[in-house]
């Protein structure tokens, strides 16, 4: 009987990689842990060097396939072929790495568009247009320089605890270890839900993450839905729970973190609680469909700006292979 042991590194083994190449042909038998099994006969599979342990063979062979949940392997009739390599998941050749891949999160920010409706919209003009710039540059030199107006609540943006509460941490204040690289984790809410409340939370590991609240409601940003009482928020109670458990940071696809319908009474839980831990929030986010549940860094980092509790951010995931 052998167990897969997957958490020992493949890169410890010698030999891999360099001069004579081997493979192993075996017959394996699974036992999975949440029942049933399955059976291989005559597997042939890369290893990295001509000696290698059943217990090695078994945890090279649940790599390879990527299986979950397994209890038990048993490796029989296993013969060692000195054979090129085919490559396999587990096992390292020589190959470039796969790339990561970058998710883009934010919203687009251009001249007169609407994020929160009411609220004034952006304003991007020309400062310096090219052809004024040829007066005072060499011929041939030339440069465009623009302007933008508005207010710090644009497209998506970065809640700091200044937004909040006066005297708290401003946008120069937040530590970059709160607002880049963080290890990421999204939560799926139901279609039709409103209220993310404590219990759709539970299942989650938050602890030093980036929180992402994927409710799909970024479907209907810049049009009058966006802003309707039916929009999803997180409740106060929740947003207790993620204070408690040391989240790192919380974002939300939709208009608010809170619920900005009438019936709310304009009270602000989740941001009040949120920013008096020092979590930053970042609203207004889309795209997280395209994101794995986990597995993956964010980051969504404003300039360093004195006197400012929001602004807008370049908000972005990075997906590992």
């Amino acid at each position: 009987m052998v167990y897969a042991d997957l958490d020992r590194p493949l890169a410890a083994w010698s030999g891999f990689g360099m001069g004579e190449q081997w493979r192993a042909q075996f017959d394996a038998e699974v036992i999975f842990a949440n029942g049933g099994g399955l059976r291989t006969e005559g597997f042939r599979l890369d290893i990295p060097g001509q000696e290698i342990t059943d217990d090695d063979l078994a945890a090279l062979f649940v790599r390879h396939l990527g299986l979950l949940l397994v209890a038990e392997v048993r490796i029989s009739a296993k013969t060692i072929i000195e054979e090129p390599h085919k490559g396999g998941r587990g096992v390292a050749v020589d190959r470039p790495a796969p790339a990561h891949r970058l998710v883009e999160l934010s919203h687009v920010i251009s001249d007169g568009m609407t994020t929160l409706p009411g609220w004034p919209a952006p304003g991007i003009t020309d400062w310096l247009t090219f052809a004024a710039s040829r007066e005072r540059y060499a011929p041939g030199t030339e440069f465009h320089v623009a302007r933008i107006d508005m207010i710090a609540n644009t497209g998506t943006y970065l809640d700091t605890p200044a937004h909040r509460w006066a005297g708290g941490d401003d946008l120069a204040g937040v530590s970059l270890d709160r607002l880049a690289d963080l290890p990421g984790v999204v939560v799926r809410v139901p279609a039709g839900t409103r209220a993310v409340d404590r219990l759709m939370l539970a299942p989650y590991e938050v602890a030093g993450r980036a929180v992402l609240l994927h409710t799909g409601w970024d479907a209907h940003f810049g049009t009058e839905r966006y802003g309707s009482p039916e929009a999803p928020y997180l409740t106060g109670d929740a947003a207790r729970a993620l204070a408690d458990a040391r989240a790192a940071l919380i974002g939300i696809d939709s208009i608010n973190i809170d619920d900005m319908s009438p019936t709310a009474g304009g009270g602000r839980p989740a941001h009040s609680t949120l920013l008096a831990a020092g979590i930053p929030i970042v609203e207004h986010l889309t795209g997280l469909d395209a994101l794995p549940p986990s597995g993956f860094r964010f980051t969504a980092a404003p300039p360093m700006v004195t006197g400012m509790g929001t602004f807008p951010v370049r908000a972005f995931a990075v997906v590992n292979p």
